[in-house]
C-alpha cells in the first residue's frame, strides 16, 4: 500500500512540474487578437542551426501557437532554456548564428530594436523572426508574411518580453555592423568550432557518442575553421580538407584529433592578429 502511495503522489507530482514548467515559459492563452491555437508542449531547440553541443546537459524547449483571425495571420513562439554546463559561454553567439551569413557577417535583413526598454534581434525576411535572450533561456516569435503588408505582431512581442524581459546588451543595427563587432563574432566562431571539436572527443572519451558520430561532427567543424582561416587569414584550405575528408572515409580518429591539435596551436599563435571584414 505505502508502495502504491508513492506512486500516486510522484505521479501527482510530475504533473503538477509539467503543468508548471508549460506556464513558466509559454503564455498559454490569448493575447489581445492572438487567439492561442495550440496548448503548447516540448518543441525543436531554437539553437540546433547552429550545431548547439547537447550531449553534456538538457536544454527544455517549449512551443506554441496564436492567431489573428483578421489578418489571418499565424504566430509561432518557442522558448529554450539552456540547461547550463560549460557551453552557456556559447548561448549568445549561438542565437545570432541564423542571423548571419556562412562567414559571420551580418544578413543585410539582421536588425536590432528596442522594444519597451529592451534589446531584441530579429530578421526582416517574408515576415519576421524576433529573437531574445532572457538569462539562460532563448525566445524566438515568428511569423510569415510574403508581402510584409501585415501589421507586426507586437502584441505578442511585448507580453513575451514582460514574461521573460531581454538581457541582451543595448545595441542597435548600425552596433551589428562595426568593424570590432564584426571581428568579434568571427574569431569567437573560429574559436567555438574547434572547442565543439575538444567536445565531440570529450564525449567519444566518456562513451556518450560512437566514432563516426563524433568524428563526422568534428571534421564538419574544422572544416568550418579551415573556410573562416581561408577567408580571413589568407591560408587556403583545399589541401587541408582533403585529408580531413580522407581520414574520415578511413575512420582515422588519430589523424583527426592530430590536425585537431594543429589547428589549436596555429589558433593559439594567430588569434589576435588583425584581419579584414570588407
Amino acid at each position: 500500500m505505502k508502495k502504491l502511495i508513492s506512486i500516486a503522489i510522484l505521479l501527482v507530482s510530475v504533473n503538477c512540474v509539467y503543468a508548471q514548467t508549460i506556464n513558466d515559459y509559454l503564455i498559454t492563452n490569448d493575447i489581445s487578437d492572438y487567439k492561442m491555437i495550440t496548448k503548447g508542449g516540448p518543441s525543436g531547440n531554437i539553437l540546433a542551426g547552429a550545431d548547439h553541443f547537447g550531449l553534456d546537459h538538457k536544454d527544455i524547449s517549449y512551443g506554441i501557437s496564436y492567431v489573428n483571425d483578421e489578418t489571418k495571420m499565424w504566430i509561432d513562439v518557442q522558448v529554450t532554456q539552456h540547461a547550463g554546463s560549460e557551453s552557456d559561454k556559447w548561448l549568445l553567439h549561438e542565437v545570432e548564428r541564423d542571423f548571419r551569413t556562412y562567414y559571420g557577417l551580418p544578413d543585410d535583413s539582421f536588425v536590432a530594436r528596442q522594444i519597451n526598454g529592451n534589446t531584441i534581434i530579429g530578421l526582416s525576411v517574408a515576415g519576421w523572426t524576433y529573437r531574445w535572450v532572457s538569462g539562460n533561456k532563448v525566445i524566438q516569435i515568428q511569423y510569415h508574411d510574403s508581402q510584409m503588408t501585415k501589421p507586426e505582431p507586437l502584441e505578442v512581442v511585448r507580453a513575451y518580453l514582460a514574461k521573460h524581459p531581454s538581457t541582451l546588451t543595448a545595441m542597435t543595427s548600425a552596433d551589428l555592423r562595426t568593424e570590432e563587432n564584426k571581428t568579434k563574432w568571427i574569431k569567437d566562431e573560429m574559436e567555438r568550432r574547434l572547442w565543439l571539436c575538444d567536445r565531440w572527443f570529450l564525449a567519444l572519451q566518456t562513451g556518450k557518442a560512437k566514432e563516426k558520430t563524433v568524428y563526422r561532427n568534428a571534421v564538419d567543424s574544422m572544416q568550418v575553421f579551415l573556410d573562416y582561416r581561408e577567408k580571413y587569414y589568407g591560408i587556403s584550405a583545399k589541401s587541408e580538407k582533403q585529408v580531413l575528408w580522407e581520414y574520415l572515409q578511413a575512420n582515422n580518429g588519430t589523424g583527426i584529433k592530430d590536425k585537431l591539435q594543429k589547428y589549436k596551436s596555429w589558433w593559439s599563435g594567430n588569434r589576435d592578429k588583425a584581419i579584414s571584414v570588407q
